[in-house]
């Protein structure tokens, strides 16, 4: 027997300021299945998600939701209709508990119209043991982890009895513990016939929980299969309209001298005796598991954070960093793994985000922005990263995650650097875009540049890199060079195993 429709969404159209965002998308949900939904950042996906959330007004078009059109214009009627939408920016107020958040809009009121807080706190407790969530009803939101908070989303809306679940990206800041934790909610929201779309650029994910693929492309329909039915390299030809044949397009480079060179360095508690080197057109991997130390040893390079012990060197001399303005004059730049928080005014123009990282250099005597020179920068950075947007003035928040990361990359690129140390370069951002962002790796690595990038993907690191660094718990297991890094040697040293078999104190 054929899966029923959950949801129905067709022939939707959504513009903004001109710029179609959505142009005749149709769209199904199978009820008690996960609806995986791909596509490109930029495509479509979540614009469609905040129509049917209610967060966006259509222009046109009709939903169904169990074969009857409703009409949602607005949050109230989508919470009313049984759907529920989790973003990938969580929606919590932090100062609040988890009980407040969970009821927020829907409060249990007595007579006299104050709050029932008691029996608000143990109806949320009850469902939170009820899914296994070990979450106290009565903490204040600022106290959980990530995780955590991320189950408590999916908390408020069981709250809301959502028959239809939306989830945004909802593993981007999860451990693979707390992926796999995940993954069993959801399959019993299945289990209890709720619906649940997924949106995700995650390939692994896509065939290890989902039922349904429907992919977009710049704003409309490609298709819809059950997973069974598609190959990775299906699902990519679709999203990007081409065969990827070379995902990591890594090429030898002549590599150069030394550009930088790390001794022992150590920050107590996070890291101890850390030392490496960097030369010109060198790719340095750094990899090993959430919590080994790679971004902390990044931000102490870049003088973010202070070092209790250990040296670094450019070009063969001692140099002090103690915090990032020292290393940018140093010709040290760090393009950090949150864009949205720690690289980019999201409300800001994407020109001022861009010329941000070289105001130094726009600027007169007086201190007045050269505003021509800032125009003609910005639209060469544009054209040399390709940054796909119809107006510079947009807001950066208007760009898609890949483009955003383009935004950053053009800040800092703007500057003559000789160290580049990337973050986490392709976190949530899609396969299209991935790709150019790596062969914007290579031609940086062409020019001459010394890169370090720290990656999570062991796909993407052995990819792209020279050499790899592993970490584990705050130490250097080893440096690996490309043509001996098998993807069982570096997880092997990400779990402390040496090459004797032993693990390394």
């Amino acid at each position: 027997m054929a899966d029923e429709k959950a949801l129905e969404m067709k022939n939707i159209f959504k513009s903004f300021g001109g710029v179609h965002a959505l142009k005749d998308v149709s769209f199904n949900a199978y009820r008690g299945k996960v609806n995986v939904l791909m596509g490109e950042n930029g495509a479509g996906k979540s614009t469609l998600m905040r129509v049917l959330a209610g967060a966006h007004e259509r222009d046109s078009g009709t939903i169904l939701i169990d074969g009857k059109q409703v009409e949602i214009s607005r949050p109230q009627d989508s919470k009313a209709a049984g759907v529920a939408m989790i973003y990938q920016e969580l929606n919590l107020v932090p100062q609040m508990s988890v009980e407040a958040n969970m009821n927020l809009g829907d409060e249990w009121v007595r007579k006299a119209g104050f709050v029932r807080i008691r029996d608000s706190i143990n109806r949320a407790q009850m469902l939170l043991d009820e899914y296994d969530l070990d979450i106290d009803a009565r903490a204040e939101v600022s106290s959980l982890s990530i995780a955590e908070q991320q189950m408590l989303e999916i908390a408020k809306a069981l709250a809301s009895d959502a028959k239809i679940i939306v989830m945004d990206e909802p593993t981007s800041s999860l451990t693979a513990k707390e992926v796999n934790a995940l993954f069993r909610i959801i399959r019993r929201l299945t289990s209890e016939n709720r619906t649940v779309i997924y949106i995700s650029h995650r390939m692994e994910e896509v065939f290890q929980i989902g039922d349904y693929v429907s992919v977009m492309r710049d704003g409309t329909t490609v298709g819809e299969w059950p997973i069974s039915e598609v190959t990775q390299s299906d699902l990519i030809a679709s999203m990007v309209g081409r065969n990827i044949n070379n995902m990591f397009p890594k090429e030898k480079v002549p590599i150069g001298d030394v550009v930088m060179s790390v001794k022992g360095l150590t920050h107590r508690g996070l890291f101890e005796d850390i030392s490496f080197e960097v030369r010109a057109g060198e790719i340095l991997g750094f990899s090993g598991l959430v919590g080994a130390g790679r971004t902390e040893v990044a931000l102490t390079v870049f003088g973010a954070m202070h070092a209790d012990a250990g040296e670094v060197f450019l070009h063969g001399k001692k140099v002090h960093i103690r915090s990032p303005k020292d290393a940018i004059a140093h010709k040290i730049v760090y393009i950090p793994e949150d864009r949205k928080k720690l690289a980019l005014d999201l409300r800001a123009k994407i020109s001022d985000n861009i010329s941000l990282g070289v105001l130094d250099m726009l600027c007169d005597k007086f201190g007045f922005v050269n505003k021509a020179a800032e125009k003609k920068l910005c639209e060469e950075q544009k054209e040399k990263f390709r940054i796909k947007t119809p107006d510079m003035s947009f807001p950066a928040n208007s760009l898609s995650g890949g483009n955003q990361q383009k935004v950053v990359l053009a800040k800092w690129l703007s500057r003559d650097v000789d160290v580049i140390i990337l973050d986490e370069p392709t976190r949530g951002i899609d396969v299209g875009s991935k790709e150019e962002i790596h062969h914007l790796i290579v031609q940086l690595a062409r020019e001459g540049k010394a890169i370090i990038m720290i990656s999570s993907e062991l796909p993407e690191v052995l990819g792209m890199s020279d050499r790899v660094l592993v970490m584990y718990e705050g130490r250097c297991m080893g440096v690996i060079d490309a043509e001996d890094a098998t993807q069982e040697k570096v997880l092997s040293y990400s779990f402390g195993r040496n090459e004797e078999g032993g693990t390394k104190k």
